[in-house]
């Protein structure tokens, strides 16, 4: 056993007298030690539930002849950091958290691990820790929030940002805002839509690392609890077994991953997450792959924002596996997964319940996928776009560019009523490392759609959008303007063409002219000298490979 190194032999002794320390007996010396990687905080309501989970997890591995030692990670609320400063330290914390995670893990060489993850980046980081460790795992989510309810009508959170667009454009009242705002997000769990937690919580599940009903099961439902107990004791199986998470994260897993996303029309961060983990793992997966896997795939469930569905009708539909079940023949069957059985075996048996929730192939919303990859003269090393947000009427659009160079100026322009009908909004300087930290533009994207604008005004970035996000928003384009990427080029004025079927982004200059352009600009300069931005601008990629940090 791995935890042998800190507790067998007489030079150990020392050891040993610590760990008796924390209550531990002679029995469970000779035991396996498992880490439970736990994300609990007061701040993320996706996370104030997490202590029960991980009491649950520690039962479990009781169970099954386990010793469990809890330690907790950091979790950024993207929600409330949004639209400020705090939002350029969500998408760097995931490196905070691998880094966190691995070396709680090696300090006290725990044997095997239990990640209770919940909210957006909290989940790719652990996922990074896990192939970066590979020592046995098994991932257990807190689970989605139950959607709110406003006089008999379903709303989320992504309702109160859209909310705030109807107040500035004269259709809604702050009296009737506060009533929103106070009920739209009822209790403890992840934003109930299909928005990143749940996407990356559900293609967790997808991936093998967690658990049958882990993407979709509520937070508040017993079967939560139950389910990590059974994480807990599934992980010493897989200890005994000699399971590990990189026999189980394979190019078929990301496969299967990227195809159960389109199939569902998950969250933009999801690519570059997927891509994050991929590098982890190894596996070189080229962002065009994702456009071959969109073109074969059907877009069968339509869930918030893009559609009226919350993930517990989802869960009542049967969940992810019955998502993969109408998928099966797109899949590949024999990949690896934390039960111990294949994707084929865990599928067997399993009903789809709702065919309006998850529609059968035959009956799909559309016959591709909810996500693109767009490349052209603006993004030569791609950008993503949620199509199955996308109204019909932007599919395809041409238009005058709208030139800012950070989220507040644009978002100010919209407040204003400066934006027009056709115009097509960039916002530039947000990249991973212009941002730094590549904040999420939930605030503009729902102020254009609660103003009725989603079919008449495009948004293009080197940032990127939360999953609540819908309307013509393509994000991650790269490279990004800090690495004088073709979008530090465009001027006001200039005409951008968006052709999302053809999966092409253009800005109308010639490459002289882009390229003249972009030599007369001065040389970037960090918003940030001091502290962890500024180290973190001087390590981050690009988004095209996942804004992990160089080697």
């Amino acid at each position: 056993m791995k935890s042998d190194a800190a507790k067998k032999g007489v030079e150990r002794a020392p050891h040993r007298s610590l760990i008796y320390a924390l209550g531990c007996t002679p029995d469970e010396m000779n035991m396996p030690f498992i880490g439970i990687v736990n994300s609990f905080t007061d701040i993320v309501p996706g996370h104030i539930h997490l202590r029960e989970i991980g009491e649950e997890v520690k039962e479990g591995v009781r169970a099954g002849g386990g010793v469990p030692f809890e330690f907790n990670t950091i979790a950024v609320c993207d929600g409330i950091a949004m639209n400020h400063a705090g939002m350029k330290y969500s998408l760097p914390s995931r490196e905070l958290i691998a880094d966190s995670v691995e070396i709680m893990a090696e300090a006290h060489a725990f044997d095997a691990l239990v990640f209770i993850p919940n909210c957006d980046k909290i989940i790719p980081g652990m996922l990074m820790a896990a192939l970066r460790l590979n020592v046995p795992a098994v991932f257990v989510s807190g689970g989605p929030m139950l959607a709110g309810n406003l006089d008999g009508k379903k709303v989320d959170v992504s309702t109160v940002f859209e909310a705030v667009g109807n107040v500035s454009a004269g259709k809604m009242t702050e009296a009737e805002l506060t009533r929103l705002e106070q009920v739209a997000c009822p209790g403890c769990g992840s934003c109930s839509g299909m928005f990143t937690a749940n996407t990356m919580n559900c293609l967790t599940e997808v991936l093998g690392m967690g658990l049958p009903g882990n993407g979709a099961i509520p937070a508040v439902d017993a079967r939560r609890r139950g389910l990590a107990r059974q994480a807990g004791e599934q992980v010493m199986r897989l200890l005994k077994q000699d399971i590990r998470p990189k026999s189980i994260i394979t190019p078929d897993a990301i496969f299967n991953a990227f195809t159960v996303d389109m199939a569902l029309g998950g969250s933009t961060n999801s690519v570059l997450h997927l891509m994050a983990i991929a590098s982890e793992a190894g596996i070189d997966f080229n962002l065009a792959t994702i456009n071959d896997i969109s073109r074969r795939t059907p877009y069968i469930c339509s869930l918030r924002p893009a559609g009226p569905y919350h993930i517990e009708d989802l869960d009542m539909a049967g969940g992810i596996p019955a998502v993969m079940g109408e998928l099966k023949g797109l899949l590949k069957l024999n990949a690896k997964t934390v039960t111990g059985k294949t994707v084929g075996d865990n599928l067997t048996g399993v009903k789809n319940l709702n065919t309006e929730v998850i529609r059968p192939v035959a009956n799909a919303h559309s016959a591709t996928g909810g996500l693109v990859m767009l490349f052209g003269n603006l993004a030569p090393e791609g950008a993503v776009v949620k199509k199955a947000a996308v109204a019909k009427e932007m599919l395809e659009h041409r238009g005058r560019a709208r030139v800012f160079d950070s989220e507040e100026e644009a978002t100010k322009a919209i407040m204003d009523g400066k934006i027009k009908t056709g115009d097509v909004l960039v916002i530039r300087y947000e990249g991973p490392m212009g941002g730094p930290g590549m904040r999420e533009m939930l605030t503009p994207t729902s102020l254009i759609s609660g103003m009725g604008l989603e079919k008449d005004i495009a948004l293009i970035t080197d940032g990127r959008f939360s999953g609540a996000t819908r309307g013509a928003s393509i994000g991650h384009v790269s490279p990004e303007a800090a690495s004088r990427g073709p979008i530090a080029a465009v001027k006001e004025g200039d005409i951008i063409h968006i052709n999302i079927p053809e999966y092409k982004l253009d800005v109308e200059l010639t490459e002289k002219e882009i390229s003249d352009r972009l030599a007369k600009l001065p040389e970037f300069q960090p918003r940030f000298k001091t502290g962890y931005l500024a180290r973190y601008t001087e390590k981050v990629t690009s988004a095209s490979t996942g804004a992990v940090f160089k080697e």
